[in-house]
């Protein structure tokens, strides 16, 4: 009797894998999930969310809850040597959206009801055991705490397991790079001053040759509450550092207790404010290093199992939750038929040189800390400038060159706003036109069609919706107020005060096809339907 075969496991139920399991429900993919603690951490380890993180939330229909439990941060007071504050207040009102403050476990709390909310749950405490695979399957051995075995089937496995990772562990893959030179303490406390709600603060002094010391602390949403972090003392309590921190892996081990942390705000923060109701602690060194590749077979990695570096930024958390949202479409298309298995080699092909990008940015950040503050580009940490050009999964083709802002294949793909559709009083958004799990066809018209283009837009949508159904939708906008006749199988939306045109710097008859994790896959101008269907081919879909 042939063995029963899962379609996917994921292995760690934290932010990424959580993502994970969403994402490849909400493409029509069911997967296990399982995680080897018996409830989720209550502890506030990642806070910072990135404006593109948000993005992703919106597309998954989460963003809302995320916002309500979180809190706006507006910007940071550093203080310098002991010098007058400054407060740096960072401008992000032209992106849809700012850096939110959210707890970890809020995070983990409304992505696990998203993933309920499919009817998945998260099989607890579960530990993967052992991994084997052949060309066509991975064989997975799964521990209960009760001592009970399962021997499972899947034909993918994902590892979101975190830095000590049993599935990169498993599949042999080289997690290269070296521990940073310091001890850092991290603590939940409640803190009484004058800081604005929102406000980040950083108290550093600089000491030539030396590491920093410093006091940052990190708004939570309650009120007056902040996660601190500093740099541990060189003999904190607790001890020295165990033997798996000695082969560069995220450690942690027993918390300071609350007077250290007070007595460093003491030092470092003006007016010396009171810390107290200390709710967590920990003392922890962490590594930078980059897993050698992001897949083995049918096996992946993602998040921390794949990258592990300074927290500078807070890139970490939203890094492991885009490698789960860039993986998770394309992996769905390849298991419901719909797209070769080569489209998977994609992931690490666009996914890794992040990750590389990150590990360095971040060291670099950290070592310089306290010499170069408020110097950087505004847009840095907000992950909105990834982009995916020249690989070859993305596809160029024009007639000309386009401005020198506009938009390219690979690049993420603008919102806007003022769109307008017909019958719908309310204007909308160019996310709202994106939101689903299709890709999405944008054909820019700047004057109303005429009989020719009518005719085209007509037999283009009807030759793809012969050729791959629901998978790509037709959208035309248009700066023209009258004159745009219905076309089957295309939505029509005007441009209604040029918004569109200015986001993507378009030019009459470009197209933009934009994949489901909302990035430019095919950027052409003029548009024809073999080179739609020829990107369609490269890309591996059926």
């Amino acid at each position: 009797m042939k063995q029963n075969v899962h379609p996917v496991l994921v292995v760690g139920a934290g932010p990424v894998g959580l993502t994970m399991a969403a994402e490849l429900a909400r493409h029509g993919v069911r997967c296990r999930i399982v995680d080897r603690l018996a409830s989720p951490s209550a502890y506030c380890r990642a806070i910072g969310v990135t404006p593109r993180t948000l993005e992703v939330w919106d597309d998954m229909g989460i963003v809302r809850e995320m916002i309500d439990a979180g809190l706006w941060l507006t910007g940071m007071r550093l203080i310098v040597n002991g010098a007058q504050p400054k407060d740096l207040l960072l401008d992000l009102s032209d992106l849809p959206y700012g850096h939110l403050g959210l707890p970890q476990y809020e995070t983990e709390r409304i992505l696990g009801e998203r993933v309920s909310r499919f009817g998945i749950q998260v099989e607890r405490p579960v530990t993967l055991a052992s991994l084997r695979q052949d060309d066509d399957a991975i064989h997975a051995k799964l521990e209960r705490a009760d001592g009970s075995c399962e021997e499972a089937t899947f034909h993918h496995v994902v590892g979101c397991d975190g830095a000590h990772s049993t599935v990169r562990k498993a599949l042999q893959i080289p997690f290269e790079g070296e521990r940073f030179p310091l001890d850092f303490m991290l603590g939940d406390v409640r803190i009484d001053w004058d800081l604005p709600r929102g406000l980040a603060m950083r108290a550093i002094h600089v000491r030539e040759g030396e590491a920093p010391d410093m006091f940052i602390a990190i708004p939570l949403p309650e009120s007056n509450r902040y996660r601190v972090s500093m740099v541990a003392p060189d003999t904190p309590p607790g001890g020295s550092l165990d033997a798996s921190a000695e082969h560069g892996i995220q450690t942690e081990r027993a918390g300071p207790p609350l007077p250290l942390l007070q007595k460093i705000a003491d030092r470092l923060a003006i007016g010396k404010p009171r810390l107290s109701d200390l709710r967590w602690s920990s003392i922890f060194r962490i590594s930078m290093r980059l897993a050698q590749r992001y897949a083995d077979g049918n096996a992946f990695i993602a998040g921390d199992a794949a990258h592990i570096h300074p927290p500078t930024g807070g890139q970490g958390m939203n890094t492991g939750i885009q490698d789960a949202y860039n993986l998770a479409w394309k992996m769905a298309l390849v298991l419901k038929g719909e797209a070769r298995k080569s489209l998977l080699e994609s992931y690490e092909y666009e996914r890794l040189p992040v990750g590389a990008d990150v590990v360095a940015r971040t060291r670099a950040q950290s070592e310089s800390i306290g010499r170069a503050e408020g110097k950087r580009d505004r847009l840095a940490d907000t992950q909105i400038l990834i982009s995916y050009r020249n690989t070859k999964w993305v596809k160029e083709s024009l007639a000309d060159e386009p401005p020198d802002l506009a938009p390219r294949a690979g690049d993420r793909a603008p919102d806007c706003d003022g769109l307008r559709m017909e019958n719908v009083r309310s204007p909308l958004r160019m996310f709202d036109v994106l939101r689903g799990t299709s890709f999405v066809l944008l054909i820019y018209y700047s004057d109303p069609l005429q009989p020719a283009q009518t005719s085209f837009l007509d037999n283009l949508a009807s030759g793809l919706r012969s050729k791959y159904g629901s998978l790509v939708r037709v959208v035309l906008i248009s700066n023209a107020e009258t004159g745009n006749p219905a076309v089957i199988g295309v939505t029509i939306m005007r441009d209604s005060d040029g918004a569109f045109a200015t986001a993507y710097q378009a030019q009459s008859e470009t197209a933009y096809l934009i994949r489901p994790d909302g990035y430019i896959g095919c950027h052409m101008r003029p548009v024809t339907e073999n080179g739609i269907v020829g990107y369609f081919d490269d890309l591996g879909l059926r």
